[in-house]
């Protein structure tokens, strides 16, 4: 039984959506981080 042939566009666009996926966790831990040490240089209840 031979598998599918996927075609190079199709596989961009599963590539396309993994990397967007993955660009989107990166940002969230970004922002954490961020949060993170922002939130040591300034005092608690601060943030606005």
């Amino acid at each position: 039984m031979k598998k599918k042939k996927i075609s190079f566009e199709e596989l961009m666009e599963n590539n396309k959506v993994e990397l967007m996926m993955d660009k989107k966790q990166l940002e969230k831990i970004e922002e954490r981080l961020e949060a993170k040490r922002v939130g040591k240089v300034e005092p608690a209840g601060n943030a606005s």
